[in-house]
């Protein structure tokens, strides 16, 4: 049973920072795709960053380059995405999601291409 729980969510000052975290279980992902993603209500799920952990290829979304940064702990089971200068617009849900095929670099940070989705963590940046 593959099972993704996301953690760190808060609510901050714009400028401010937060560091999410999602714990993997029943899941090696060590040559796999994982990412994560952003949903406010009334809108549709967005890709934020991806890391292929095989290579370690980061991608990010242009509305957070140079912000944020996603990265594993050295044994893979934690995924982490540290979230510098937050703005509000950075406002949602978080989600981390995983999958193990190995798909195009355009179609890492679209939600079609993940298969096992944690339940998410809220960031709130205030102005």
């Amino acid at each position: 049973q593959v099972q993704l729980v996301e953690s760190g969510g808060g609510s901050v000052q714009a400028g401010g920072s937060l560091k999410l975290s999602c714990e993997v279980s029943g899941y090696t992902f060590s040559e796999h795709l994982m990412g994560w993603f952003r949903q406010t209500p009334g809108k549709e799920r967005e890709g934020v960053a991806a890391i292929r952990p095989g290579t370690g290829t980061t991608i990010y979304a242009d509305s957070v380059k140079g912000r944020f940064t996603i990265s594993q702990d050295r044994a893979k089971i934690t995924l982490f995405l540290e979230m510098n200068n937050l703005k509000p617009e950075d406002t949602a849900m978080y989600y981390c999601a995983a999958d193990p095929s190995s798909p195009a670099r355009s179609l890492l940070l679209l939600p079609q291409s993940y298969k096992y989705w944690g339940q998410g963590t809220q960031v709130t940046v205030s102005s």
